[in-house]
């Protein structure tokens, strides 16, 4: 049953039913203090090992067997710690635990810092040999991958002096997040329920307020608030880029965005070929800018004018068991297969569905090799982006779900620019699904507008995003300086770029470039963009198929980490060395533009 909507409740009133069920990893706490102590244990026998990799396959498959047994244990000690956390951060219990967590790891990973080295010294010609022996016929995937890092790893001693940096290297990160997440008080915004407060998390519900100068006042009094302290962000930003910068020279790659490509196997023509292709697709975006400015009846589009909706929202109610009928009817082009685990899971154990107090916001998906794919929600039965978010979250569990299945612990771990096709190409199909069965105008419209606003989120948003990295660490690389100048004039042409002629911008708006955490994991966020783009061409070619497609996508759910992230996508169908799947999501787009015009 649905937890309580007027009031929060405490963690002790949540039925057990809406809980996940985390006995897979450890029935109980006292299980897992047996399982720390079992990890702790372990611990010491790691140097055993030192000095004997290079002897023979055997020798180094007996230190890989380890290994594996000590991440099997460091998993599931971990994610029960950080769900148990997740479920309730206030419980000191909780706290505790992922801190003692965290603790013993950081001591495994100390001890296990010699073997990397280790392994890449092994001359060329002996681990050749070693590849060839079918002792380590399992181990020859993650070892192949390991060995592409050799141009990149240093001498011992230099791979030490570089871990000793790595809580040092959090400082810009940490600052940045305690200065905006803590330190600034925005204030309160006057509004017709009385003065409200302003902050990072209630900023995006006043942007949706269809009060017009209720967001404008909002918008400029946050923004206010970030040029008060711009010098200090750009000098943390800067910080942030010239780390990342550091750390390529030192390991040897051309430029930082190539140090962050290389683990997936990335071409730089990829990342540069999204931006060239939403270059290509601006004009329908800006239609799109003038479409929302006629339906607003403004003169001007402002930027705190564009998240507000278009469409009302529509009036539904799905219980948490209704949405898991809707998810999986939307799944049925992915066979009964995988239909029979996904319901399964989702009424089985796998998600703890409703908001309480200490627990963590928003929705993720956890998967581990022993345990369930966990899904974290916070449900709520008439917000119909809920049932979206589910279907989303049942991407990356069956994406794990599969992976485990088919891949042994070493390599069955996937990279991001893969989970998040599997996630968005089911949002994808419960889309076409719903929009099949709408039976209003008004339910047709606010699907379509979903659909736009997701797209301009993820692939043009985060494409401007992906630009600015890449233009502000080319800036640092060939030595200008990163200033606040330079910084917020760089941003704004990029806002110029994409918001067209149609939108009229604020003094203070290019301060947008220095509010965004993603830019401190720098060139993540393409994934995004990419991911989406896949997903739009994968599901349009499974609706449109049958089931040799389908098993074609059942194939990338099951090669988990066995493959790099575009040869797996070849496996479902989609070439992402190529722009033609940025280019038909666009397309898509903007028939969606046209849709919204026509519905809206």
């Amino acid at each position: 049953m649905a937890a309580p909507t007027t009031t929060i409740p405490e963690r002790s009133q949540i039925p057990a039913a809406d809980r996940w069920d985390l006995g897979k990893l450890f029935p109980a706490a006292d299980g897992w203090e047996q399982g720390l102590r079992q990890y702790e244990q372990m611990i010491p026998r790691i140097a055993a090992f030192k000095g004997t990799l290079g002897e023979s396959a055997a020798s180094l498959r007996a230190c890989l067997e380890f290994l594996n047994e000590l991440e099997v244990l460091d998993e599931r000690v971990g994610y029960y710690a950080m769900l148990r956390t997740s479920e309730d951060a206030g419980d000191s219990d909780n706290q505790g635990r992922f801190a003692r967590y965290l603790n013993v790891t950081s001591r495994a990973e100390a001890e296990k810092s010699y073997i990397t080295p280790e392994i890449q010294a092994i001359p060329d010609a002996a681990m050749e040999q070693f590849l060839a022996d079918e002792t380590l016929a399992e181990f020859a995937i993650s070892l192949r991958k390991l060995l592409r890092f050799k141009p990149h790893v240093l001498p011992a001693e230099q791979e030490r002096l570089l871990a000793l940096q790595i809580e040092a290297n959090q400082t810009a990160r940490k600052a940045f997040a305690a200065l905006t997440d803590v330190d600034l008080d925005f204030g309160t915004v006057d509004t017709p329920d009385g003065p409200q407060p302003l902050s990072q998390s209630s900023w995006s519900q006043f942007m949706i307020n269809p009060d017009r100068d209720l967001r404008r006042r909002a918008y400029l009094q946050f923004y206010g608030h970030f040029e008060q302290h711009k010098n200090t962000l750009a000098a943390l930003y800067g910080g942030s880029v010239q780390l990342d910068i550091y750390r390529a020279r030192a390991r040897n790659y051309p430029s930082a965005r190539e140090a962050a490509l290389f683990p997936d196997r990335v071409d730089a023509a990829v990342y540069d070929n999204l931006i060239a292709a939403v270059h290509g697709n601006l004009a329908q975006l800006h239609a799109y800018y003038g479409l929302r400015r006629r339906i607003l009846g403004v003169d001007e589009l402002r930027h705190y004018d564009v998240y507000v909706p278009l469409t009302a929202d529509v009036q539904v109610h799905h219980t948490y068991d209704q949405a898991v009928d809707v998810v999986i009817d939307a799944l049925a082009p992915l066979g009964d297969d995988y239909r029979t685990t996904l319901r399964a899971g989702l009424r089985g154990g796998w998600v703890d569905r409703y908001e309480n107090k200490g627990k963590r916001s928003g929705a993720f998906s956890a998967g581990s090799f022993v345990g369930d794919p966990y899904i974290l929600m916070n449900y709520k039965e008439d917000v119909l982006r809920d049932v979206f978010t589910l279907a989303h979250e049942a991407g990356h569990s069956m994406h794990s779900w599969n992976s485990v299945r088919h891949n042994p612990i070493q390599h069955y771990s996937y990279s991001i620019f893969e989970a998040e096709v599997a996630s968005t190409f089911n949002e994808q199909l419960l889309f076409h699904y719903l929009m099949e069965r709408a039976d209003s105008r008004e339910m047709k419209a606010y699907l379509v507008g979903k659909q736009v606003d997701d797209i301009i989120a993820t692939i043009y948003r985060q494409t401007m995003f992906a630009e600015f990295e890449h233009l502000t660490h080319k800036m640092a690389e060939q030595g200008e300086p990163l200033t606040v100048d330079s910084l917020r004039a760089t941003y704004r042409q990029l806002l110029e770029r994409y918001f067209g002629d149609a939108m009229v911008l604020e003094d203070l708006s290019d301060l947008e470039g220095l509010r965004i955490p993603h830019f401190y994991n720098a060139f993540y966020v393409y994934k995004y963009a990419t991911g989406l783009a896949a997903a739009v061409a994968l599901a349009e070619r499974v609706l449109a198929g049958g089931a040799a497609e389908c098993e074609q996508y059942m194939g990338f759910l099951r090669s988990g980490g066995s493959r790099y992230p575009l040869e797996s996508l070849q496996l479902a169908g989609v070439d992402m060395s190529s722009p033609a799947p940025v280019e038909q999501a666009l397309r898509v787009f903007g028939i969606l533009v046209d849709q919204l015009e026509q519905v809206g």
